[in-house]
Parts: structure tokens; C-alpha cells; sequence
């Protein structure tokens, strides 16, 4: 469970790292506050994707997946799942509120698809984290 997991994190962070790219080229005109606000956003994914990877080799060198590092990997997803969360409420408040997308029938679909494949890891990051509780 672990790698299977683990490579979910590397590859959706490394996905919503490489978002915060695509809404800051996308959206013409972008307001400063956003796009600072992504910079940032891409930094911090970036970190996670990273703790991923690094968690990734050490599953992959170990014969056994000790509970300390099994617990570790379950506080990663947890952590990716409420920074996943966080991003969307960013992209969220970008087609809400700043006029760069609320003037852009491209910028809300781009936008929405970024949301909808972040809910798509919340979902599997959650159905690991229930299926371990029980």
C-alpha cells in the first residue's frame, strides 16, 4: 500500500505543481495577488512532490515497511490531501473573483479541469486514509 500510494502523491503533486504554470500563463492579465499566491503554491507542491519522492526511494530500498514509516507516509497523504483541499479554494476563489477568469470562458474551463483532477487525488487520497482507519 505504501508505494502504490506514495506514487499517487508524487504524481498528483508533480500535476498541480505544473497548474499553478499553466493558470499563471493561461490567464492574461492575471492580478498580482494571484499570481504571487501560485508562485507560492508551486513552491509548496513542489516540497511535497519531493517528500514523496524521497519516501518513494526509501519503500523502495526497504525489505519492510515499519510502522514508523508506514505512519509517515499516511501523515503525507493526510498533509497532500489538505494541501489538495487548500489549492482548489485557491482556484476556486482565481475564477470567482479575479476578472482575468470571470471575463474567460477558457480560463473557468481551464480552472474547473485543474479542480476536477485535484478532487480526483482527494477522492483516492481518502479512500486510503478510511480503508487504513477501519
Amino acid at each position: 500500500m505504501p508505494l502504490r500510494i506514495l506514487d499517487e502523491v508524487e504524481f498528483w503533486k508533480l500535476q498541480e505543481e505544473e497548474h499553478t504554470v499553466v493558470i499563471r500563463e493561461a490567464l492574461d492579465h492575471l492580478e498580482e495577488k494571484y499570481v504571487d499566491a501560485l508562485k507560492k503554491w508551486e513552491q509548496a507542491l513542489s516540497e511535497t512532490h519531493q517528500k514523496a519522492v524521497s519516501f518513494v526511494e526509501s519503500v523502495n530500498r526497504s525489505t519492510y515497511v515499519h510502522k514508523q514509516l508506514h505512519n509517515q507516509v499516511i501523515q503525507l497523504v493526510t498533509f497532500s490531501l489538505d494541501e489538495s483541499t487548500k489549492f482548489i479554494e485557491l482556484c476556486r476563489q482565481i475564477k470567482t473573483h479575479s476578472s482575468a477568469a470571470k471575463n474567460s470562458l477558457i480560463a473557468k474551463t481551464i480552472l474547473d479541469h485543474i479542480v476536477r483532477e485535484s478532487e480526483y487525488f482527494i477522492g483516492i487520497a481518502r479512500t486510503v486514509l478510511y480503508s487504513g482507519n477501519q
